[in-house]
């Protein structure tokens, strides 16, 4: 399945681009996030949210073809 993942902040930095598409073999937020904290092992350092189709999404949240999933870093303030 192919997914639209975008990147914000010091996260894409880390990863050195603010977007990709990426080919995921399974349809959860846990494998995604696998995957992404294999590609950067900062990741698994932070807490992290992401989002789908604009939306925060749990864990439980199952991914679709073409779904845009956005990485969110941590915010401060208020």
């Amino acid at each position: 399945m192919k997914l639209n993942v975008k990147y914000f902040g010091l996260i894409a930095e880390w990863m050195g681009r603010s977007e990709e598409q990426i080919d995921l073999w399974e349809n959860s937020i846990a494998a995604l996030r696998q995957q992404l904290e294999t590609n950067c092992r900062r990741l698994s350092n932070i807490t992290y949210q992401v989002a789908v189709n604009q939306k925060i999404a749990s864990e439980e949240l199952e991914l679709s073809e073409n779904d845009e999933v956005a990485i969110l870093p941590p915010f401060a303030g208020g």
